[in-house]
């Protein structure tokens, strides 16, 4: 039987990371998830300053390692020019290099797309930024904080007697990180079409912009400025996450006609498909309050489990609102999502895998979270050339760690 990793769709791509925080290395694990080697270029004494985030366990980041397992780290410090020697080297030998310092840093460095290029014709360069390389704002420092309240995405998120709210998670950064593997992706098909490399820019905040895009569209055709609505989504009626008899949670999304109707029917409530206040989309929209307040009344008559047996039972769009532990403990993710993460402090412990699966791709093994420059010496070593001696000098001036 074939091995597993021979068949991930990447393998022999090499990708030098030059990431720190969430989003570049967000779509470096992408990458790594299907099977490029990722080698993670770090300040050589603190590291990437995830490694510093909070919740952490033993003195290891539960952040860093989620988005770091499987990677090889090298201690450099790019504010010396040998750092920047070795790192130009690195890249020359490279497929792909993700950068996400602010705009301009990379070509004061030395190490902008047409220095690379000019070593590595076929490098594929993925910039990420707080807004992008162009643009009166591209110089401005960005956080996926910023991304998510200059979106527009804060400003929609909440309910309408609360303020603007920004996600307790990486949200813009972890959707930048994704596209930037998809543009990556892009660049490499496109390499093996033509021939040559190119440079990809994404924002911190166009991915998120984009899923947001129904808001703008409304504004310049109709002059309305979309509101936040809580749990409804404005667009369809009835939707929205309902509190169950047993205290727990479930969400319900009948978001067309035939599962509203369905609705109905699960509920006991077939006469509300002549109701002309909730017949169609556009009289359950008029008409929202008393339509949720039918859905609201009933599924607190139920527990969770009972109302969502029967809502299965007619084809109803609905789902627990689950906590990590209702999902850890759920058969369906245990067996196609979570993965484990092996040989940590952390323990035997669980996480979610590669955010898509391919047919004869079993997936990623995740073994380990590299210390900062761990691989250094090897990959300087086998991949540079340089002696062990070298290595150690470098090492003496502060340029790597090789520990």
């Amino acid at each position: 039987m074939p091995n597993p990793q021979s068949q991930a769709p990447l393998t022999g791509v090499r990708v030098v990371e030059l990431g720190s925080m969430y989003a570049a290395p967000t779509a470096g694990r992408m990458l790594r998830d299907f099977g490029a080697d990722v080698i993670k270029i770090e300040d050589p004494v603190h590291g990437d300053f995830a490694r510093q985030w909070q919740p952490a366990h033993e003195g290891l980041a539960i952040g860093f390692s989620r988005l770091n397992s499987g990677k090889r780290s090298v201690g450099l410090d790019m504010r010396q020019q040998e750092g920047r020697t070795v790192a130009r080297q690195l890249i020359s030998k490279a497929d792909v290099v993700i950068e996400n310092f602010r705009p301009g840093r990379m070509e004061a460095w030395g190490l902008g797309y047409a220095e690379l290029a000019a070593d590595n014709p076929k490098i594929v360069m993925t910039r990420v930024s707080g807004f992008g390389q162009t643009g009166p704002y591209s110089e401005r420092p960005g956080f996926g904080t910023v991304a998510e309240t200059a979106s527009g995405y804060a400003f929609l998120n909440g309910w309408p007697d609360t303020p603007p709210t920004a996600p307790p998670f990486g949200f813009a950064d972890s959707i930048a990180g994704i596209s930037a593997a998809f543009g990556t992706a892009m660049a490499l098909f496109r390499r093996e079409m033509a021939g040559q490399g190119s440079e990809v820019d994404v924002a911190l905040y166009e991915p998120l912009m984009f899923i947001l895009g129904d808001a703008v569209l409304n504004y310049t055709s109709t002059g309305t400025i979309m509101q936040r609505h809580g749990n409804a989504s404005g667009a369809a009626s009835p939707r929205g996450i309902y509190q169950a008899a047993d205290g727990t949670w479930l969400s319900i999304a009948a978001s067309n006609q035939s599962i509203a109707l369905r609705l109905f029917e699960a509920m006991g409530r077939p006469d509300l498909k002549d109701d002309e206040r909730f017949a169609t989309n556009t009289a359950r929209m008029a008409n929202n309050d008393a339509m949720q307040q039918i859905v609201i009344d009933w599924v607190g008559s139920h527990p969770r489990s009972e109302a969502l047996e029967i809502l299965d039972k007619y084809e109803v769009v609905a789902a627990a609102v689950n906590d990590s532990k209702d999902v850890t403990e759920d058969p369906h993710f245990s067996e196609r999502t979570l993965v484990e993460l092996a040989n940590t402090v952390l323990g035997p412990a669980l996480m979610p895998g590669p955010i898509l699966h391919m047919k004869d791709y079993a997936g990623p093994t995740y073994d380990g979270v590299p210390s900062v420059g761990q691989h250094t010496r090897e990959i300087l070593v086998d991949e540079l050339g340089l002696t062990s001696e070298d290595v150690d000098s470098l090492a003496s001036n502060g340029v790597v760690n090789a520990s």
